[in-house]
């Protein structure tokens, strides 16, 4: 019995140690300017000493880097496991934005963030139309500019109506985006982007309605 409650223990060790260090990275991807180890140990309500044993594997296995001044920064490791998710939610994505795009008559894209700003992960062009925004997958912008970024800045506020934008990245492109909610570890906003004015009224539930079949496809 006392074996299996020094297992139990070790057990419960590990998983607590695990929930700290991904609470860590969370925090130090939330930190444009990285952060320090006190600065770390105070948002997780830690000391300094179990901070600097749970950065040590972090830092070895490429997670999280010390820059210059010591600050904690995300590491390439970070990149490299990103890189392999952008496939699985590019092909979860793909049917819904295929929809999206023949329903506007509109490219379709869905953007992500990415260090503190919107990429846009896939793009979709509509097929029956003579003239269309041509929307390069990796194209990055602010998010208080355009629709696809503020429309995730409103996800973050739990508001998922879409948002409309005229000319913000572009002179001459109209854009709406609605969020992506309810996919743990993901921001990202689903929208269409076209060479004339759009009718929010007629695009914008058809771009929910994609948002909300990503999100379905990506849980």
């Amino acid at each position: 019995m006392a074996s299996a409650d020094v297992v139990a223990g070790r057990g419960g060790e590990t998983a607590q140690t695990l929930d700290r260090g991904l609470r860590l990275l969370h925090l130090v991807a939330d930190a444009p300017g990285g952060l320090t180890v006190t600065e770390a140990a105070t948002r997780l309500g830690i000391g300094r000493a179990a901070v600097y044993r749970l950065v040590g594997p972090l830092t070895g296995h490429g997670m999280l880097r010390r820059d210059a001044d010591g600050r904690l920064r995300l590491g390439a490791g970070v990149l490299h496991l990103a890189r392999r998710a952008q496939p699985l939610l590019a092909e979860g994505a793909l049917p819904a934005l295929r929809r999206l795009a023949e329903q506007a008559g509109a490219t379709a894209h869905l953007t992500v963030v990415e260090g503190g700003e919107g990429v846009a992960l896939v793009v979709v062009e509509p097929s029956w139309t003579s003239f269309h925004v041509a929307y390069r997958t990796g194209a990055r912008h602010p998010l208080d500019r355009g629709a696809a970024g503020r429309a995730i800045l409103a996800g973050r506020a739990g508001v998922a109506e879409p948002v409309s934008s005229s000319g913000e990245l572009q002179s001459g492109a109209y854009g709406v985006a609605a969020p992506v909610l309810g996919v743990p570890g993901l921001e990202a906003s689903v929208g269409v982007v076209a060479l004339a004015p759009l009718d929010v009224g007629l695009v914008g539930p058809q771009v929910r309605a994609a948002a909300m079949a990503v999100a379905a496809a990506l849980r």
